[in-house]
């Protein structure tokens, strides 16, 4: 996820902007002791760059799918990520 935050679309824009995205929770990061050792809160800067961040309670299996981007919470959500991805492969929308 961490990748997405400089990706940018044809346009310019943030790739994440307007789309469904999660990730590592800033509390899931508090919460590891993760705070002062990444450079920046993921959840944070994925909504600075406009993306829709939808999370579960803390280290609960969760994903999304918008179009073509899969988004996974964190490590329990593996096996969800990887049916959405699959559903995104069979079903372009």
């Amino acid at each position: 996820m961490a990748a997405l935050v400089s990706a940018r679309a044809a346009d310019g824009r943030p790739m994440v902007s307007g789309k469904r995205v999660n990730s590592f929770t800033d509390d899931e990061e508090e919460a590891a002791g993760l705070s002062n050792v990444v450079p920046f809160r993921l959840e944070s800067r994925l909504r600075e760059l406009g993306g829709r961040f939808e999370k579960a309670p803390n280290w609960a299996s969760f994903a999304v799918r918008d179009g073509a981007l899969v988004t996974g919470q964190n490590p329990a959500s593996s096996a969800q990520v990887a049916r959405l991805v699959l559903q995104a492969l069979e079903h372009p929308e």
